[in-house]
């Protein structure tokens, strides 16, 4: 099982991903969104959005970085690694609450909203409660890691990581032994990024590659289509006459047969 779920599993899950996430903005890309229900309540979730946003923000970057960077940077900028180990617990355990409260909001705002709970899908809902288990399980292990100051562990889930990357042999081995919520957080994890194309998490993706297709993919300007029946050129040329009209309304009288008489004449 362990060979299954940390050396084989990544590799369905990115893989599922990356080529679902395709396949659905190709085939339905009006459904590439995240269906906001800010008309019906608005302030629980501008505050619940960003405190959530900020901190998954956060916490994706950090273990993007802190993961797959190799050890080998951090000898050379002098970043030991107990010092990383300490920034990861701080940095992350501020971020994951942030995230928790955020999230806990979002949810009680779409659990206990009759009309926001009937305009949201299982599916949403569903990932919804995912990723706060995610962020339970992630602040869980903060206080296995306080055992381990010294970065030793860390350095075996970098290890892990950076091999499944560059798909060498033998990266689940590399988490063997580490403690229960360790292997959990993982595999809940790899299962949102394996659920990711099927709900609205894949608007994290137009974040980023949104901006760089529309100013290098896209074919030309922006097509902006209006729902007027005519053309334009007609609308034009019917609303001459009218212009003219109103412009002759404004002439003092007098003026079209010479100047306006003064008021000495």
């Amino acid at each position: 099982m362990n060979s299954f779920f940390f050396g084989i599993y990544p590799y369905i899950a990115l893989s599922v991903m990356v080529i679902g996430s395709i396949a659905r903005y190709e085939r339905d890309p009006f459904t590439w969104k995240t269906s906001s229900s800010q008309l019906l309540r608005r302030r629980q979730l501008i505050i619940g959005s960003v405190l959530f946003h900020v901190g998954v923000l956060v916490i994706f970057f950090g273990h993007l970085v802190g993961l797959l960077t190799p050890i080998t940077v951090f000898d050379a900028l002098g970043i030991s690694h107990g010092a990383k180990q300490l920034l990861a617990v701080v940095a992350g355990g501020i971020a994951g609450i942030m995230a928790l409260i955020g999230g806990a909001m979002l949810l009680h705002r779409r659990w206990i909203d009759p009309r926001i709970r009937k305009t949201s899908s299982l599916a949403d809902m569903a990932i919804l409660i995912m990723l706060l288990a995610q962020l339970v399980l992630g602040l869980g292990t903060i206080f296995v890691s306080l055992q381990h100051l010294d970065g030793h562990e860390m350095t075996k889930f970098m290890a892990w990581a950076q091999m499944i990357f560059t798909f060498r042999a033998g990266a689940a081995e590399q988490i063997a032994d580490v403690a229960l919520i360790f292997k959990l957080h993982i595999v809940l994890g790899l299962t949102i990024f394996l659920v990711f194309p099927f709900t609205r998490l894949v608007h994290i993706a137009s974040g980023f590659f949104a901006p760089l297709r529309y100013l290098f993919l896209r074919s030309g300007y922006q097509l902006v289509r209006s729902r007027r029946r005519r053309p334009l050129e007609e609308r034009r040329r019917s609303a001459e006459p009218r212009a003219a009209g109103a412009r002759a309304a404004t002439i003092p009288h007098g003026t079209a047969g010479g100047a306006v008489p003064s008021a000495a004449e």
